[in-house]
């Protein structure tokens, strides 16, 4: 891939900030909508905030660390970057669709790139069951949540529940409890990518749970349901030696 021109967006933190108005003087930046590639300046979370942000603009996106942290970002350096840029790889994501109800049958959809979590809302533990392509796997899990990870996101608040870290091309979901109650030694599950996964939430009113898609939280649903939406599709670049591929498979062998 060759990039004429590049838009360089920041995190709100003065590291990032500074190293956007050093690059910008040095490279020239363009307008994300006029740009070939969007260089994106944080942490993690500054990452998922551009792929949300700049979605339907359909630009790769090649982010460098300048926050805490950085699974999803390369290395900083103010040299070479459009070298690192036409020479480095794509990796492909496709995000989850959430589609919730709440207790008065209103609809909200939303994306998400990391993981949909389920999530109890007051002292009392959540009670759910939950659909596998229409088929009841689990009559009554009582838990504080539970969540539905991609391989981008598995090694986010998934691995934090203990849920597994997924390669990206494994064609997998995780579906994974938060503290889970009963049954006490159920640990998730590993769902093939076209997999739909659906969620019932057991005396809502009583046990109220919240939905969220990475940035979108919807309170007191009744029920939800996730599954990936092929028919969107985000561009990360990478350095060729810290693929997001090569990230992941490392990850798995940290102490």
């Amino acid at each position: 891939m060759t990039f004429e021109t590049i838009a360089i967006v920041a995190a709100d933190v003065d590291k990032a900030q500074r190293a956007q108005k050093r690059l910008s003087k040095r490279y020239g930046a363009s307008a994300p909508e006029d740009a070939d590639a969007i260089v994106a300046l944080g942490g993690d979370g500054f990452m998922l905030e551009s792929l949300h942000r700049f979605l339907n603009l359909e630009k790769p996106i090649y982010g460098m660390n300048r926050g805490s942290v950085g699974f999803l970002m390369n290395s900083y350096d103010e040299d070479v970057l459009p070298d690192r840029l036409n020479r480095a790889d794509a990796s492909t994501l496709h995000p989850l669709r959430m589609t919730a109800y709440n207790g008065n049958g209103e609809k909200t959809e939303a994306l998400a790139i990391n993981e949909v979590s389920l999530l109890r809302e007051t002292r009392l533990a959540a009670k759910l069951c939950i659909f596998v392509d229409g088929v009841e796997r689990m009559p009554e899990l009582i838990c504080d949540g539970v969540l539905v990870a991609t391989p981008a996101g598995s090694t986010a608040y998934n691995l934090s529940a203990a849920g597994p870290i997924i390669p990206v091309g494994a064609g997998l979901l995780a579906l994974t409890p938060i503290s889970a109650f009963r049954p006490r030694r159920w640990s998730g599950a590993l769902l093939p990518r076209t997999a739909t996964v659906d969620f019932e939430v057991i005396d809502a009113k009583i046990r109220p749970v919240s939905a969220v898609a990475d940035y979108t939280e919807v309170r007191d649903v009744s029920r939800v349901s996730v599954s990936e939406d092929a028919s969107v599709a985000l561009t990360l670049l990478f350095d060729p030696e810290h693929d997001l591929e090569e990230r992941i498979i490392r990850e798995q062998f940290q102490p």
